[in-house]
């Protein structure tokens, strides 16, 4: 998380808590010539588009006062869905017994670069995941995204 995204997060983290969600994430990127942030929320009974719209509404004054980003840019509030990024410690340690897939810049097990496992162990410079019942360890700036992995049979 960058330090532009954590300033963000700390600003609104408390008024998104009080409206009764969770401030999943934020994530401000370039696409194409575009800037978005995007803040992702979730709560116990899922997200609708009712609660982004509430959510976007109660932000909306305090991201212009604040006046975080100083280029255009789209805001949007989603859910953080069923298959979610883990971009740190907290969406990491939250996950350690799921299902996780690992893209990594290099291989990492059979010569590939995206492997699913399970998290077994979260560190300060690496994970670890049982894959095919053998515990691997994953340094962290060897991976470049890591999503949970929802079990559609099961549901």
């Amino acid at each position: 998380m960058t330090k532009l995204e954590s300033n963000i997060k700390e600003a609104l983290e408390p008024i998104i808590n009080e409206a009764g969600y969770r401030l999943y994430d934020v994530i401000y990127e370039k696409e194409g010539k575009d800037n978005y942030l995007r803040i992702l929320i979730d709560n116990e009974k899922g997200i609708n588009l009712e609660d982004c719209e509430k959510v976007n509404n109660i932000i909306n004054d305090l991201l212009d006062e604040k006046d975080f980003i100083k280029d255009q840019y789209f805001l949007e509030v989603s859910s953080a869905g069923i298959e979610r990024r883990l971009r740190c410690d907290e969406h990491l340690n939250e996950n350690i017994g799921n299902k996780i897939e690992i893209h990594a810049f290099k291989p990492l097990v059979d010569k590939q670069k995206v492997v699913q496992g399970i998290l077994e162990k979260n560190d300060k410079e690496a994970i670890t995941i049982k894959y095919n019942d053998e515990n691997i360890n994953v340094d962290k700036k060897d991976i470049s995204n890591i999503k949970t992995i929802f079990n559609w049979e099961e549901e």
